[in-house]
């Protein structure tokens, strides 16, 4: 029995950010959809809708597999907003990879930025660490959750905003990461924009698809 993975990437990213990971899920035997859609044309809730037709055709196309979900920063946000009003009926396990599952501390120094308001659109302000007016997107984690967070910083302005104290991957803290209910979490050396081609979170993403756990 074959299982299927879709891939989300990120904000102002395009699937070919994940084509690596794709390539190496594939490698391991699954089928895979990676997924392009409009990061930041709309708010996260509509890119939920979106996303919820592609996997809900990756589900059908493969009825007799799990369907797994994995997705880099806010892909992993519309993951969530998407699972809270459409769940495949053999979903399986998700990854989330760098997501900012609590906001960024970069987004809210960024979010009156002309210029970031206009490259990033209604879900680059939902990138905040004060959730309050849009929580309500976002249900429990009740299903199979592994969360990979970074540890590397590249981006001095980036690092200078965040603070050295709290280990970040230069956008995101691992802190920052972290949900309630998730099955498991670990962090590696890794940046924020590299990540998706990192064969180190291949591995321990490969790892929690398959038994549900990180390797340590």
């Amino acid at each position: 029995m074959t299982d299927t993975v879709v891939l989300l990437h990120g904000i102002r990213r395009t699937s070919a950010s994940m084509r690596k990971f794709e390539n190496y899920l594939q490698t391991q035997g699954y089928i895979t959809r990676n997924v392009d859609y409009p990061s930041s044309r709309y708010p996260i809730e509509r890119l939920a809708e979106i996303i919820a037709e592609e996997v809900e055709d990756a589900s059908e196309s493969n009825e007799e597999g799990r369907l797994h979900l994995a997705g880099h920063s806010m892909g992993g946000l519309v993951i969530r907003a998407m699972l809270k009003n459409y769940r495949p009926s053999n979903l399986g396990r998700v990854v989330m990879i760098g997501t900012p599952n609590n906001g960024s501390q970069v987004a809210d120094f960024l979010k009156k930025v002309p210029l970031y308001k206009s490259a990033y659109g209604p879900a680059g302000q939902q990138l905040v660490t004060d959730q309050s007016t849009f929580a309500h997107i976002f249900g429990p984690v009740d299903f199979e959750l592994g969360i990979i967070a970074g540890t590397r910083t590249i981006d001095p302005v980036s690092s200078l905003i965040i603070g050295h104290r709290n280990a970040n991957d230069g956008k995101v803290t691992v802190e920052s990461t972290r949900l309630v209910g998730a099955a498991d979490h670990i962090a590696i050396v890794a940046n924020h924009t590299f990540i998706p081609s990192s064969k180190i979170m291949w591995a321990q993403a490969l790892s929690f698809l398959r038994d549900g756990k990180f390797h340590r």
